[in-house]
């Protein structure tokens, strides 16, 4: 009986920190905890009905996600999910997906490649500009799927909230181009990885991905008069 128990406890802690993530997690998405939060980890778990190491272990899952910042005699505060948040990711972005776009062109196979044709179908007809974000994401981490490297394609999913992804994309939904430049931008990029021509797909998803980062930095700069 006591083996029972035993075997079946680190199922319950576990359950517990899942749900502590949970609810933290829609918090911070949802804005009721506004970036730069100071998070007490003691309220926090009477807020949650829980003792302060499920909580501790969810803000650390935060921080791994980029959610949450921890300072170090400050503790852990929430983090700013705005646009300058989205520059500094596209920045790793660009150093990143143009080496995962050489990878997957030398190691694709046929599964991941219809995938990848699949998503690019899905975001031009998708019925919303949320739906098109999400199809649009989903291309990105099939190619770091189709790297093989289950690492490449974890790193990439940190860099991109879709949450946070959907509610900036509202913002683009009156510059009716950016769908159709995307869906043809990730055509060439997917002929180029079926092609096996890797500096190509390196080269084309630098392009696309310093596209995006120049239209976000335009939006950030002071408009005259």
């Amino acid at each position: 009986m006591t083996d029972g128990a035993t075997r079946h406890s680190p199922i319950r802690v576990d359950s517990v920190v899942s749900m502590a993530y949970g609810k933290l997690r829609a918090l911070i998405l949802t804005g009721d905890l506004a970036p730069g939060s100071r998070l007490a980890q003691a309220d926090l778990a009477k807020q949650l009905g829980t003792s302060r190491t499920p909580v501790r272990e969810a803000l650390r899952r935060l921080v791994g996600e980029g959610l949450v910042e921890f300072h170090p005699n400050r503790g852990f505060r929430t983090s700013d999910l705005g646009v300058a948040a989205m520059l500094r990711r596209l920045e790793v972005r660009l150093l990143v997906e143009p080496g995962i776009s050489a990878l997957a062109a030398e190691r694709r196979t046929d599964g991941p490649l219809i995938a990848l044709h699949e998503s690019i179908e899905h975001e031009a007809a998708a019925p919303t500009a949320a739906a098109a974000h999400d199809a649009s994401r989903e291309f990105h981490l099939l190619l770091a799927r189709a790297t093989g490297n289950h690492e490449v394609e974890r790193v990439l999913d940190s860099l991109w909230i879709s949450e946070v992804g959907r509610r900036l994309m509202t913002r683009r939904a009156a510059d009716h181009d950016w769908r159709h430049d995307d869906v043809i931008e990730h055509r060439a990029i997917l002929e180029a990885v079926e092609g096996r021509r890797g500096e190509e797909a390196r080269r084309l998803m630098a392009a696309h991905v310093r596209r995006a980062l120049s239209h976000w930095q335009s939006t950030k700069r002071p408009t005259s008069g």
